[in-house]
């Protein structure tokens, strides 16, 4: 199985899907999965020297920016760490179904926990840390 993920300049996961394939077809599908998600198009996209998604960037998105090279998709390699160590923990996954639910799952608390730490001081962390945090205890509150 394959791990396609979309990240933004600020490395929050947008979508993330597994397929069995790494294809045009593949990519094709993701991409246009992404921009119905979130109705929006990309003024630069990033991908590595693979040649099937540098075509369904090519195919789709025409009259966006699109930029290969070396070392401009850490955003993306660097946000794959942590399920690798989910998966890791947990032995490897069941099913395909129960890997994709996972990781939408996951993702989004990822997203919502993670503070650049580099970007602020630690009295600021903190304040951000515990703000989430609270945040998280009022929506999963039961009545």
């Amino acid at each position: 199985m394959y791990l396609w993920r979309a990240v933004d300049n600020e490395g929050e996961v947008l979508d993330i899907l597994l397929q069995s394939r790494r294809n045009t077809a593949a990519a094709t599908k993701f991409l246009r999965r992404l921009i119905k998600r979130h109705q929006a198009i990309p003024q630069v996209v990033v991908t590595d020297k693979w040649r099937p998604s540098m075509s369904a960037v090519r195919d789709n998105l025409p009259s966006v920016r699109h930029l290969v090279g070396k070392r401009l998709n850490n955003r993306a390699e660097n946000s794959h760490q942590p399920t690798r160590r989910r998966e890791r923990k947990q032995q490897r996954f069941k099913s395909v179904k129960s890997a994709q639910r996972f990781l939408s799952t996951f993702t989004a608390f990822y997203n919502h926990f993670n503070i650049q730490r580099h970007l602020v001081s630690r009295a600021t962390m903190k304040k951000f840390r515990a703000d989430a945090s609270a945040v998280w205890l009022d929506v999963t509150a039961t009545v």
